[in-house]
């Protein structure tokens, strides 16, 4: 689970790069999974995307599991 430090405004999450907890910015993508034209507007889905404010690495998980 994701927890806000509500002085700084950062969430803080695990890292697995940093191995401790660490501020992250946390955003949502939609993104085409289908590479076909005629497919392209029925497959976006959302992504969730979080960066290591510490170490910069970037990781990604698809929000629905469908």
């Amino acid at each position: 689970m994701t927890k806000t430090d509500q002085r700084r405004g950062d969430n803080l999450e695990p890292c697995e790069n940093c191995a401790v907890q660490t501020p992250h910015e946390v955003s949502i993508e939609i993104r085409t999974e289908s590479d076909k034209p005629n497919n392209a507007k029925f497959s976006r889905e959302p992504y969730r995307v979080i960066r290591c404010l510490m170490c910069g690495t970037t990781t990604t998980a698809r929000m629905n599991n469908a």
